[in-house]
C-alpha cells in the first residue's frame, strides 16, 4: 500500500467523504498485489476524510480548498512515481485482485494508453434507486465495445506518460464533479491513443441515491456538459451511453411526452377524435420503447425479479427524457449564438 518501489499508483480524490474512505483504503490493504502507492487527494474536507488517510499510513495531500476532482486527481498524478496511475473514487471497493489485474491488462495490451471497468451488480445500499443506477451503469458498460472511446475514473487508470502528455483533466472547465473523465478519454481518442474497457474489472459502489440527487447528477454533471461536449468539439462517438439505441429512445420518449400531453388536453376538453389516436400512439410508443430496450430489462429481470423491473422500466424513460431534452436545449442554444 505504500511500496517504495511501486508499479502503480493509486490516486484517490475525496471531498467530505469520510463515510466510505475507510472502507475504500481497507479493501485497497487487502489488495493481493503489494507493490504499489496509494495517494488520497483532500479536496478541502470539512469532515476527517484527511485524518482518516493518515491514520493508514498512506501518503495525503491536502488541497487546502475545494478545487474539485479534477484537479484533485491530477494533483495526485503529479505526486504519483508509478508509470501507470490508478484512479479510484472514494465511495468504491477494490476488490483483492483490482490493481493486478489493471497491471496485467497494460501488460498484455502493450498499446493501451488507460483501462477502465465498471461497477459490479451488488451496490451496497439495499434501496431501489440505488440498485437501478447500479445496475444500469453495469449493464451498459458490459454491452460497450472493449475498444472505448470516452474514460471513466471511478476506476480507471492511464500511463502516466500519456497523461502527463495530455495535460491531465480539464481543471479549468470542470472545477466540480462532472464529466472530465470522459472529457479526458475524448481527447486521448482523438490523439490516437487507445483506451481499454475491461469488462472483467469491477468493483462495488458504496453511495446511496437520492431521486434529487439523480437528477441534479444526471442533468446539471452530466447531460448537459457532456451535451455541451458533443457539440462544440463535433466529436460524438456512438459509445457508452450515446449508442444508436438510446438516441432512438430519447426521441421516442421525447414524442411519448408530446402525446401524452396531447391525450391530457384532450381528455379535459372532451375531443374523443384527438384522444383515442393519441391514446394508441402512446401505446405503440411505449411497446415499442420496450422492444427497444428489452436486452436492459431481461438484465433487470434475471437479476432483481419482476416487481423491480416495473419499477425500473418508468425510471429508464425518464433518463431517456431529460437526457433527450438536455441535448435538445444545448443543441437549440448553439443555433441560437450563432445567429448573434
Amino acid at each position: 500500500m505504500n511500496s517504495k518501489n511501486p508499479d502503480i499508483s493509486v490516486v484517490i480524490p475525496v471531498h467530505n467523504g469520510e463515510t466510505y474512505l475507510s472502507m475504500c483504503l481497507h479493501a485497497l490493504k487487502a489488495s493481493f498485489h503489494e507493490e504499489f502507492e496509494t495517494i488520497v487527494v483532500d479536496d478541502g474536507s470539512k469532515d476527517g476524510s484527511a485524518a482518516i488517510a493518515k491514520g493508514f499510513g498512506v501518503k495525503v495531500l491536502e488541497l487546502g480548498r475545494n478545487y474539485g476532482p479534477a484537479a484533485a486527481r491530477n494533483e495526485g498524478a503529479a505526486a504519483a512515481m508509478a508509470p501507470i496511475v490508478l484512479f479510484v473514487d472514494a465511495d468504491v471497493l477494490v476488490r483483492g485482485d483490482t490493481i493486478s489485474h489493471v497491471i496485467e491488462a497494460f501488460s498484455k495490451n502493450p498499446d493501451v494508453a488507460a483501462v477502465f471497468g465498471s461497477y459490479d451488480t451488488e451496490p451496497s445500499a439495499p434501496d431501489f434507486l440505488s440498485q437501478y443506477r447500479n445496475l444500469l451503469h453495469h449493464y451498459v458498460h458490459q454491452k460497450s465495445r472493449s475498444d472505448a472511446s470516452t474514460f471513466w475514473s471511478g476506476c480507471g487508470a492511464v500511463k502516466k506518460d500519456v497523461f502527463t502528455e495530455m495535460g491531465g483533466f480539464d481543471r479549468v472547465r470542470f472545477s466540480k464533479p462532472s464529466i472530465e473523465d470522459i472529457e479526458l478519454g475524448y481527447r486521448m481518442k482523438r490523439k490516437g491513443h487507445r483506451i481499454l474497457l475491461d469488462k472483467e474489472l469491477q468493483v462495488k459502489h458504496l453511495k446511496e441515491w437520492s431521486f434529487w440527487s439523480m437528477l441534479r447528477t444526471d442533468v446539471s454533471q452530466r447531460a448537459v456538459p457532456w451535451s455541451r461536449l458533443m457539440l462544440e468539439s463535433g466529436f460524438s462517438p456512438r459509445d457508452l451511453n450515446v449508442g444508436i439505441a438510446d438516441r432512438v429512445s430519447a426521441a421516442l420518449v421525447g414524442i411519448l411526452t408530446a402525446t401524452v400531453l396531447v391525450v391530457i388536453f384532450a381528455a379535459l376538453f372532451g375531443s374523443d377524435g384527438v384522444l383515442y389516436p393519441a391514446l394508441i400512439l402512446s401505446a405503440v410508443l411505449v411497446i415499442a420503447l420496450i422492444v427497444l430496450n428489452r436486452q436492459l430489462y431481461m438484465f433487470f429481470l434475471e437479476e432483481r425479479g419482476f416487481g423491480f423491473t416495473l419499477m425500473a422500466i418508468p425510471m429508464h424513460f425518464l433518463y431517456f427524457f431529460y437526457s433527450g431534452a438536455s441535448y435538445g436545449l444545448c443543441w437549440l442554444g448553439k443555433k441560437m449564438s450563432k445567429k448573434k
